[in-house]
């Protein structure tokens, strides 16, 4: 193995990128791009949902609980209505996320201990729908409690407002900050997404352009033609990782808990699954738009599967096998476990052995896929 032919095709890898520089800022701009976006324009915290009111009763008992439900933050009274048909017109125009029905004998049915609101949630946003149904039930529960407090304190018994004191610590996240959740998975999925398109485009490119046969009449190998052309992918794809990642820690502020030298082995050791795998894209596909075919559909796959969008853990258990097959799967947690808990080797072990046989069969097979397409 000559490091120096290495070394010419890596420089010619290089050029390609440098020249066009119109494609290189694109490349290293989106992922920045899409951290803004995650970080400022996405926010998984459902609060403030529009609502509107239909206060059939009129009386101090429903002018309190209007009251309770506005001092929680939870749902902004945007707007009164005459009945339930106005509230669904209303969440129809988009006007409201919500409505409260209060019935006309609201006071009564509190007397008697059987008062009921309804609520009507707008189920076109699944996420404003899930949560507005879990604040309606802790909004109900909590009102119901205040008013039998205030019953049994009349009848001259002296209850405590809280007997039990639940008192919860939230480790590594205590202000559920959504971009500290983010970060360490954009880490992972951009490390994938670049090192496979990258890989798979620049030589099914070169393919289409003819020129890895005037290569191979050169006295370079195979294998160093491989080495040659994944070095610039995955030079570029940890410069993008990595400006990620400071943006996070310098811009969001997003702690590193871990250690950053293990981090930066692990991604660089992470990256050569995905060069794996676009060495495999790359000699499946005949021209450039079929491999942007097979790696939109990897990539689309590998994110629901690999635990960036959804939790593993409630997977089925043939989904969650069939996700072993996609190298997020495996770097997911160690991401995360570094940079949000700081834990080390000891902890992530499990991850990291999966993580080393995953990119040995990958690359050997990437490396024969590779060998069988230039032959």
């Amino acid at each position: 193995m000559s490091l120096l032919r290495i070394w010419t095709v890596t420089q010619k890898g290089f050029i390609h990128i440098l020249r066009d520089k119109r494609t290189l800022m694109m490349m290293l701009s989106i992922p920045m791009l899409q951290l803004l976006l995650f970080g400022y324009a996405i926010d998984m915290n459902v609060d403030h949902v529009p609502t509107v009111i239909a206060d059939q009763s009129h009386d101090a008992e429903s002018r309190a609980y209007i009251e309770s439900v506005e001092a929680s933050s939870y749902f902004d009274v945007v707007g009164y209505v005459a009945g339930p048909d106005e509230m669904a017109a209303a969440i129809d125009r988009g006007d409201a996320h919500a409505g409260i029905f209060i019935p006309p004998d609201f006071a009564a049915q509190l007397k008697r201990g059987d008062a009921q609101v309804s609520f009507l949630v707008d189920g076109s946003d699944v996420l404003t729908a899930q949560s507005a149904y879990a604040m309606a039930g802790t909004l109900g529960q909590n009102y119901a409690g205040q008013v039998q407090l205030q019953k049994m304190e009349a009848m001259g018994f002296q209850i405590k407002a809280n007997p039990i004191d639940a008192r919860v610590r939230i480790l590594y996240n205590p202000n559920m900050e959504n971009i500290w959740f983010t970060i360490p998975g954009m880490c992972a999925m951009i490390l994938q997404i670049q090192t496979i398109a990258l890989t798979a485009a620049s030589v099914v490119r070169e393919r289409e352009a003819g020129t890895i046969e005037q290569l191979l009449v050169t006295p370079i190998r195979p294998i160093e033609l491989m080495i040659g052309k994944v070095i610039p992918n995955l030079i570029l794809a940890m410069v993008n990782m990595l400006s990620i990642l400071a943006l996070g820690v310098f811009v969001f502020g997003v702690p590193f808990q871990g250690s950053f030298r293990l981090f930066f082995w692990l991604s660089l050791l992470y990256s050569f699954s995905g060069l794996g795998l676009g060495l495999l894209i790359s000699t499946v596909s005949k021209n450039q738009n079929q491999a942007q075919q097979i790696i939109m559909a990897v990539m689309l796959v590998g994110l629901v599967l690999g635990g960036f969008l959804f939790p593993r853990d409630t997977m089925p258990q043939v989904l969650r096998i069939i996700g072993n097959i996609f190298p997020l799967t495996y770097f997911i947690p160690i991401s995360r476990g570094i940079i949000t808990k700081g834990v080390g080797l000891g902890m992530l072990w499990e991850q990291v052995a999966g993580l080393v046989l995953y990119v040995a069969v990958i690359m050997i097979a990437a490396s024969r896929a590779f060998r069988q397409g230039l032959d």
